[in-house]
């Protein structure tokens, strides 16, 4: 989890995980981030290797691909492969941009 503490502090831009408390989200965009499940790797009827699903979600009032090429750049520095999708919501009036990758657990 340190690491990708490391790369939420090189995107700059404000993050929690899952979400933020009621009433104390900042102005878009933000950025929250999640671990939603594991790929882990068996031996021998052990985990022989961890690693987790994480979710970068962007959350911003218009499109905003700035934000997203910060996003992205930090992820290509870090050798990073991730997906992206994107989704409007209607009942928060925000674009929500979704990078999903895996990263082992150290």
């Amino acid at each position: 989890m340190e690491k990708l503490i490391e790369i939420m502090n090189k995107i700059g831009l404000p993050f929690a995980y899952d979400h933020f408390a009621e009433g104390e989200s900042p102005d878009p965009p933000f950025i929250c981030y999640l671990s939603p499940n594991s790929d882990n790797f068996a031996a021998d009827g052990k985990v022989y290797y961890k690693v987790n699903e994480i979710h970068i979600e962007l959350y911003t009032d218009c499109k905003d691909l700035s934000a997203e090429h910060r996003i992205e750049a930090v992820l290509d520095q870090h050798g990073i492969f991730y997906e992206k999708s994107e989704t409007w919501i209607e009942s928060e009036k925000l674009y929500e941009v979704l990078y999903s990758f895996e990263m082992e657990v150290n």
